[in-house]
């Protein structure tokens, strides 16, 4: 069985960082990528950035460079920085993995492509 958790959301002020932290549990030796997903609400859920097997990183476009995406091996733990943190920032973030090698997922970062998924940590960020 696997589990995804998240944590580490909140309300913080504009410019601001935070780490959020995605803990897999079960089969993770399977996962080909790992990915952050936003949603707000009336929206459906995009894509912010993926990382493939603990390696390549992959990024939307409309992140700017302000977030980083990266794996804790020894926990099994995917973190995403965010810097200089923006209104625009707020929302319902998920941790997403699927359980197959193929790097599609990782690179179109489109929520069909994910298997699990976390229930989600909230961040909002006030001006």
């Amino acid at each position: 069985q696997v589990r995804l958790e998240e944590s580490g959301g909140g309300s913080v002020q504009a410019g601001g960082s935070l780490t959020l932290s995605c803990a897999a549990s079960g089969d993770t030796q399977s996962f080909g990528c790992v990915a952050w997903f936003r949603q707000v609400p009336g929206k459906k859920r995009e894509g912010i950035a993926s990382i493939y097997r603990g390696g390549n990183r992959y990024y939307a476009a409309s992140v700017e460079g302000r977030f980083t995406i990266s794996y804790i091996r020894a926990s099994h733990t995917t973190e995403l920085v965010i810097d200089n943190l923006k209104p625009e920032d707020s929302g319902e973030y998920y941790c997403a993995a699927v359980n197959n090698w193929q790097v599609a997922p990782c690179s179109d970062l489109e929520e069909s492509g994910y298997f699990y998924w976390g229930q989600g940590t909230q961040v909002t960020v006030s001006s």
